[in-house]
C-alpha cells in the first residue's frame, strides 16, 4: 500500500496534475457550502483540496487498506467505504460528483452513472476525468513493440477506452450540458519510468527506457480526458 501511495502521490505532485486537479473543481461550480463526493478516492488528496476550497467532501473508495491510509493522512477529511456502483449516500445528497483515474476500471460505466445520478440532487454537477489508455505516448526506439505493449496493458482494464467516451456516457445518463477538455500530462522524469514499468516487465523494452531516463531522454504524454456535465 505504501509503494502504491509513493506512485500516486508522484503523479499528483507534478504541476500538469496539480493544474488539472484544480480545473476538474472549477467545472463542479461554487464549491462553498456544497457537498462533493469524490468517488474513488485513493490517498484522499483530492477530499483535502476540496474542503480547502469550502465544500463539505466526502471520499469513497473500495479498499479499505486505501480508506484507512486516506483517513490518517487527512484526519479532518471524512471518508467511507464503498465503491461506485453503491455509493454509501442517501439519494439526492450530494450537489457535486467527481471520479478521477476511476472509470477504466469498471466493467459497467454505465451503472456507475445511474448511481452518480441518484445520489445527485437536480441541478447537480459532475466531472470526470481519466485517461484512454490506447493513446498513451511513449518515444521509444521500437515503436511496433511500444504499441503492442501499450495496447496490451490497455486490454487488461475492464473499461481501458472509456474515457473518450465520457461525454457520451454522461449524455446516456441523462445529464446535460456537457463541457468537454483535453489536458495532456508530458512526464520526462522519474515518474515517466515509474509509469513504463507499470506498462510491463518486459526486459528488452524497459533496458531502453532506463536508459533513457539516466540520459535524461524519456518521454511519456499521457493525454487526460475532462468531461463535466449538469445533473
Amino acid at each position: 500500500m505504501s509503494s502504491l501511495l509513493a506512485v500516486l502521490d508522484a503523479g499528483d505532485a507534478q504541476p500538469a496534475a496539480v493544474r488539472l486537479r484544480a480545473r476538474s473543481y472549477d467545472l463542479l461550480g461554487d464549491l462553498p457550502g456544497q457537498t462533493v463526493v469524490d468517488v474513488g478516492c485513493g490517498g484522499g488528496r483530492a477530499v483535502a483540496e476540496l474542503a480547502e476550497r469550502g465544500a463539505g467532501a466526502i471520499g469513497v473508495d473500495p479498499g479499505p487498506e486505501m480508506i484507512a491510509a486516506a483517513r490518517k493522512r487527512f484526519p479532518s477529511g471524512e471518508f467511507r467505504h464503498g465503491d461506485a456502483y453503491d455509493l454509501p449516500l442517501e439519494s439526492g445528497s450530494v450537489t457535486g460528483y467527481r471520479a478521477d483515474k476511476v472509470l477504466h476500471l469498471l466493467d459497467d460505466p454505465a451503472r456507475a452513472m445511474a448511481e452518480a445520478r441518484r445520489v445527485l440532487a437536480p441541478g447537480g454537477r459532475i466531472a470526470l476525468l481519466g485517461s484512454d489508455w490506447d493513446t498513451i505516448v511513449i518515444d521509444s526506439d521500437d515503436p511496433a513493440t511500444t504499441r503492442r505493449l501499450v495496447h496490451a496493458k490497455a486490454d487488461s482494464f475492464p473499461s481501458p477506452r472509456i474515457a473518450r467516451r465520457h461525454r457520451n456516457l454522461l449524455l446516456d445518463a441523462g445529464f446535460t450540458d456537457p463541457v468537454v477538455e483535453v489536458h495532456t500530462l508530458v512526464l520526462t522524469d522519474d515518474t515517466a519510468l515509474a509509469l513504463v514499468h507499470r506498462i510491463t516487465d518486459d526486459p528488452a523494452w524497459l533496458a531502453e527506457q532506463t536508459e533513457r531516463h539516466r540520459t535524461d531522454r524519456i518521454f511519456v504524454a499521457i493525454p487526460m480526458f475532462l468531461v463535466a456535465a449538469q445533473g
